[in-house]
């Protein structure tokens, strides 16, 4: 499944955009106030070479955009959208032109790391009111600035909407490149989870605020595996005219997927977007029109639905048709026509009266992929030409390889005839072809393989009539956990050279189609999965559009080649959407184990072994019936209300299954998922702790193991005071990390002195064979020792071990806790330079109390806690926890080790009582 995430997926189709002048990027002097505040941030204008040189006095008369990187993002990332429409301004000699600006952020880990959002976010909007300043008494200075957010940078953007003091007015177009909107990808602190919270609710809530503001999302598709594209779709609005979520995968002219760096460098993307851009002016006033309606109308222009078209606002709705040109008529219901330096202009006119009973439908292709008009419906003619005419190339859609129209004749009852423009060439070639159909025979339903078919189900079909277009609807895939391979076979009557193929899988209910040309004949293999379930009240059907070859045969089949690979597909999917929540998973079975450890202390006075133990103990039939009974019942008022009453947050699984991200087997794959990660984790660092060990005490002798019956000493209580003031002046997660590596060596410690201490002892044969994390090698016999020192001796090596399990299994749990905390002690080091303490610190008193109970944990053994009273009671909690972390930790993964603080504070108080 991680295999499937990584690496297999299409090759990178985007081409790279270079530059012709050296790039330049002017720093922007900032008010000192704002400087002061934000010592970290910069704002720059981009430029290159001449232009670069006329904008250093800051006499700015373009249009102002603003860029936003995302996530460890440059500044300099503004390059490719900047170089581009500086060169789309020299084609039009500098009549529009755009100034493009860019924040710097100093590359901040702003997806794992929350504390910072909102200090980007008024940062920015400090940004706007400089930029436009320097506007300030132009002859067309402009009101308002576009922005364009990559990853992170679009959630920012958004997020202005929330301050109390911004203005709407000041942004009216937000373009957001591969933006996690829906939820963090992995909620490590809960200022993230918050920020999200504030933002989306804000939008919701004041829908009709954001009226004036068009915003388009566009995201990577399955190349990008670090934002899933379901995570950049806008949040259902009520006012669905002013948002637009695209995967590039469905864009015109570009129709490839991107990774996520590569999506703001895609010159096929990039180059839609500037040309959005440049048609979005407004000609009176030179700045981005301030008409909703007609920002949507460009946007849809150029990333949903292509004519083959320039822009026109408002298209005329008649025209004449002139010129010298020939005049033919065709009644047959399929005419074919290739062009080659032909030099008479033609008109092909098909009279409608003759087809209307027998057809529904006309289908047009036109490989001629210039920006002309060139089919027109007939609305007065004579017998030997047309009149008036309405321009339904408007009506058209640019494929990679050829322009199509489709046309329902029911729609169109006062067209008495279709005519198609057949324009001299000289040196071109291209084909025109046209057919009346009947729609539903051309419709054609194949079923699709479904969960519980384990790859041992498949569907085949044979289009055997010559047509040109054909529909193949696939039956009931509307889950995102649907994945199966798309199969079609074209084999042809004769070896001539023809077009290539078009298939294209279309979603109707998101724009995530996926385009694939291919050669004739060929065996093409189409990978055949969503981003985003089909919403309850939507009943369209994903379909297989195939634009074909009239005189080839297609055999079109869905199967999952052979067995094992089905499994793989649907845990190519689970990982896809699910892989955050992996951690909650593996420390819940690492937290089993724990619990079954203790138990295991009390029937049989000594700790197991923890593979032994994952094994026996880390079973998901002790969560998940009990979460999946939760789900249910909060499907029902009465309950969703008692839950309420008791404060309870909601469970993470019901909001998934409110995303449509959720179904039911998934939560089992990925509990068995982390029980196999658990179990090499613990194999690895046992193995790693040994091998660690072993070099130690090659270059060290150890000190004697000796046993200090007091937990709490002066010298404890001074180091817990220590690292207690650094967490408060510093980092709450440097001093997680601090008290790990001193706990760390309490293994490697106990490692040593055995191996070094009874390595010649005769009770170490014994001991031997009952632990799998001490080996030690019996060289000689001792002298003769009395029985009570014998004893004494396996008694002490027992409890060792035992003592040692138990700090191995803790470690482990602590591993996964650093871990989850490493992203912000990794954002203070890199500002470290610019403020000392982290300021707000997700992991502060988290780390104080880790640090007090962990300094008394890594100084107790198994025989103080075998007598405690709370034994019991410590043995069971784990269970209850694992259920609890499962239930609100898959969304929330900042709330892990709060139930693994939880399970060990019960621990320091069973050495204690």
């Amino acid at each position: 499944g991680v295999r499937d995430v990584l690496f297999l997926y299409e090759e990178n189709r985007c081409s790279m955009t270079y530059m012709y002048e050296y790039p330049e990027y002017l720093k922007i002097k900032l008010p000192k106030k704002t400087a002061r505040r934000y010592p970290a941030y910069e704002l720059y204008l981009y430029g290159e070479g001449n232009y670069a040189e006329e904008n250093k006095n800051l006499l700015l008369t373009g249009i102002p955009v603003l860029f936003l990187p995302g996530n460890a993002g440059s500044y300099k990332q503004v390059r490719s959208l900047g170089s581009i429409a500086l060169r789309k301004a020299e084609d039009v000699d500098f009549k529009y032109h755009f100034n493009f600006f860019s924040v710097n952020f100093n590359e901040e880990l702003v997806a794992l790391y929350g504390g910072s959002l909102q200090r980007q976010t008024k940062f920015v909007h400090e940004c706007i009111k400089v930029i436009l300043k320097l506007y300030r008494n132009r002859e067309f200075a402009p009101t308002s600035v576009a922005i364009v957010g990559h990853s992170m940078g679009g959630l920012v953007a958004r997020a202005l909407l929330t301050l109390k003091n911004f203005k709407p007015e000041l942004i009216n177009l937000l373009i957001t490149q591969a933006t996690p909107h829906v939820a963090p990808v992995m909620p490590l602190d809960r200022y993230l989870t918050d920020f999200y919270t504030a933002v989306n609710n804000h939008w919701i809530l004041k829908a009709q605020d954001l009226r004036n503001l068009t915003t388009l999302s566009v995201a990577g598709g399955f190349r990008d595996y670090q934002v899933r594209s379901g995570l950049a779709f806008l949040p259902r609005l009520s006012q669905h005219d002013s948002a637009l979520s695209v995967v590039s995968s469905a864009v015109p002219r570009v129709w490839a997927s991107t990774d996520h760096l590569s999506i703001v460098w895609c010159k096929e993307l990039i180059l839609a977007t500037i040309r959005a851009f440049f048609d979005l002016i407004d000609e009176n006033t030179r700045q981005i029109t301030e008409d909703p309606k007609k920002r949507m109308s460009v946007l849809n222009h150029h990333f949903v639905r292509h004519p083959a078209k320039i822009f026109e606002e408002n298209p005329e709705a008649f025209t004449g048709l002139t010129g010298a040109f020939i005049w033919i008529t065709v009644k047959a219901s399929k005419w074919t026509y290739s062009v080659y330096n032909d030099s008479d202009g033609k008109y092909v006119t098909f009279p409608l009266a003759s087809h209307r009973k027998s057809y529904s439908h006309v289908y047009c292709e036109n490989s001629m992929l210039d920006t002309n008009s060139w089919i027109y419906g007939c609305m007065n003619s004579n017998s030997s030409m047309c009149l008036e005419a309405t321009d339904l190339s408007w009506r058209a859609e640019l494929l990679p390889t050829t322009k199509v129209v489709i046309l329902k004749l029911q729609d169109y009852p006062s067209l008495s005839h279709i005519v198609i423009q057949v324009p001299p060439t000289v040196g071109n070639k291209y084909t025109l072809d046209c057919e009346f159909f009947k729609e539903d025979s051309r419709r054609v339903q194949l079923p699709v393989t479904h969960l519980f078919s384990f790859g041992l189900s498949s569907s085949k079909i044979t289009l055997n009539s010559t047509g040109l277009l054909y529909n193949v609807q696939l039956q009931h895939f509307n889950q995102i956990y649907q994945a199966f391979k798309i199969y079609i076979e074209s084999h042809c009557q004769s070896l001539k050279e023809r077009k290539p193929s078009v298939y294209r899988l279309h979603i109707p209910w998101s724009h995530e189609d996926s385009v694939v040309v291919a050669k004739v004949p060929s065996f093409t293999e189409i990978s055949a999965k969503l981003h985003i379930a089909q919403p309850q009240n939507d009943s369209r059907v994903p379909e297989l559009n195939i634009y074909s070859s009239s005189d080839c045969q297609y055999e079109v089949s869905n199967t999952s080649l052979f067995y094992s690979y089905y499994p793989c597909i649907l845990i190519f999917q689970i990982i896809r959407f699910h892989a955050g929540a992996l951690p909650v998973y593996v420390v819940s079975n690492i937290l089993l184990t724990y619990g079954g450890q203790l138990s295991t202390l009390i029937s049989a006075g000594q700790c197991s072994d923890f593979s032994l133990e994952l094994v026996r103990t880390a079973k998901p039939y002790k969560v998940e019936p009990l979460l999946s009974i939760i789900v249910f019942l909060q499907g029902f008022n009465w309950f969703r209300e008692i839950w309420e009453s008791l404060s309870l947050p909601e469970v993470d699984a019901a909001v998934l299954s409110s995303q449509d991200a959720w179904f039911p087997l998934v939560s089992l794959i990925l509990f068995l998922l982390g029980t196999g990660i658990a179990y090499w984790n613990g194999v690895f660092f046992s193995t790693s702790l040994r091998l660690f060990s072993s070099l130690w005490l090659t270059l060290f002798r150890p000190t004697v193991l000796r046993k200090d019956n007091k937990l709490i000493t002066l010298r404890r209580f001074c180091m817990v005071l220590s690292l207690a003031l650094v967490s408060w002046t510093t980092c709450g997660a440097f001093t997680v990390f601090l008290i790990y590596l001193q706990y760390l060596f309490k293994p490697v410690h106990v490692f040593m002195t055995f191996a070094f201490y009874f390595q010649d002892s005769d009770c170490s044969k014994e001991t031997s064979q009952n632990s799998s994390i001490l080996t030690v090698k019996n060289q000689s016999s001792m002298d003769s020792t009395s029985k009570a020192t014998q004893s004494l001796c396996n008694s002490t090596i027992a409890e060792g071990i035992s003592s040692l399990k138990m700090h191995v299994t803790i470690l482990n749990l602590f591993t996964w806790i650093v871990l989850l905390n490493l992203p912000s002690l990794i954002y203070w080091l890199k500002n470290l330079r610019y403020n000392v303490r982290l300021d707000p610190d997700p992991c502060r008193s988290t780390a104080i109390i880790l640090v007090c109970i962990l300094e008394i944990l890594m100084n107790s053994s198994t025989s103080e806690v075998k007598s405690s009273k709370l034994l019991k009671i410590a043995a069971k909690v784990p269970l209850p926890l694992s259920v609890a972390m499962l239930a609100f930790g898959r969304m929330h993964l900042y709330k892990v080790p709060h139930f693994v603080t939880f399970s060990l504070l019960l621990h320091v108080l069973c050495c204690i009582v």
